[in-house]
């Protein structure tokens, strides 16, 4: 028993000091990664909680204080909510301490790239505590959730055609006909999934016998935004790309079926009810792998360029490399 004691505080040392020497490596580095990790580490965990904590918060009184009991898919999405809440939290606290920053000379500076283990054990005990927050507090933060969810759709909308563009430029760039051929290719690749996307919408979503206008309202306009975005790209007074318009059509398009797929499961309109719990879940994995993906990109393009967030000549371009 001793020696168990011995060696599981030995290991516990080591993990300790592993820990330590990982995030104070990956500070150093750039402190964008580690934040990117946390953020991922969030997701892992919401994505955890939410399947295995709602027994859990049904024993829990300030929860589960209700006279009917509801249904696992409350609470399972209560956890996540609960997570997310602790997540934002952090994130700005950490945000309104740093206003005013401008160079590695402020002090707090150093909150920014280091003290990496006080932060990790702050976040966790944000998190904890959300479990311990009211009901209603949840529910405020739900609805309010839903407009930055939609804020947050337009960043990845922006972040995507910044991609994009910064794609199309370095193809257009090598100025042969190889590299304008390949442009022409995977546009056209990307606007028949888009077309090849909305029939399989049509099928699912409004289904023969049943009364979906609703469903047939959004598939329409999104083929229609399309079509639009085709235009403007290839009008003379825009001189855009065909590329970028492709590349956002066949996302919105994604788009409008990530939203058609969270309706109701009893609803007739939603086809997918027979498959539902798989659906969910490949929505769910593709939607956290965007997200992951929207956030990283955001994180490394923001800070090792001026022209996402500022022009070259704001004075904040000068500045822009001490973030690394």
């Amino acid at each position: 028993m001793w020696a168990a004691s011995c060696l599981a505080s030995c290991c516990a040392a080591c993990a300790c000091d592993a820990c330590r020497t990982v995030v104070s490596g990956i500070s150093r580095r750039s402190a964008r990664i580690a934040y990117c990790g946390l953020f991922a580490l969030s997701l892992v965990v919401s994505w955890i909680l939410r399947e295995v904590a709602a027994p859990l918060m049904e024993k829990l009184p300030w929860i589960n204080h209700f006279h009917k009991t509801p249904d696992r898919e409350w609470f399972e999405t209560d956890a996540v909510l609960r997570v997310s809440l602790g997540n934002f939290l952090f994130f700005t606290i950490l945000s309104v301490s740093m206003v005013g920053v401008k160079n590695q000379r402020d002090p707090r500076d150093a909150v920014h790239h280091g003290g990496w283990m006080m932060k990790i054990i702050c976040w966790f005990i944000l998190v904890i505590l959300m479990f311990f927050v009211p009901n209603e507090i949840i529910s405020f933060y739900e609805s309010a959730s839903k407009f930055g969810a939609g804020l947050f759709l337009l960043v990845q909308v922006v972040l995507l055609l910044d991609f994009v563009h910064g794609w199309n430029d370095k193809w257009v760039g090598y100025d042969e006909q190889f590299w304008y051929v390949a442009l022409l290719v995977v546009s056209l690749v990307c606007y028949l999934a888009t077309f090849g996307f909305s029939g399989l919408l049509f099928h699912w979503f409004t289904p023969s016998g049943q009364d979906c206008g609703l469903n047939t309202f959004f598939i329409v306009m999104t083929l229609t935004l399309v079509l639009l975005f085709a235009i403007v790209a290839l009008h003379p007074a825009v001189g855009g790309s065909i590329l970028p318009a492709s590349v956002i059509s066949l996302y919105c398009m994604y788009l409008c079926y990530s939203g058609l797929a969270s309706e109701p499961r009893d609803y007739e309109c939603n086809g997918l009810h027979k498959h539902s719990k798989a659906i969910s879940t490949g929505t769910l994995t593709l939607g956290l792998l965007t997200t992951v993906l929207s956030v990283v990109y955001s994180a490394v393009r923001a800070g090792s360029s001026t022209t996402l967030l500022s022009p070259p000549s704001s004075p904040r371009a000068g500045i822009a490399t001490l973030y690394h």
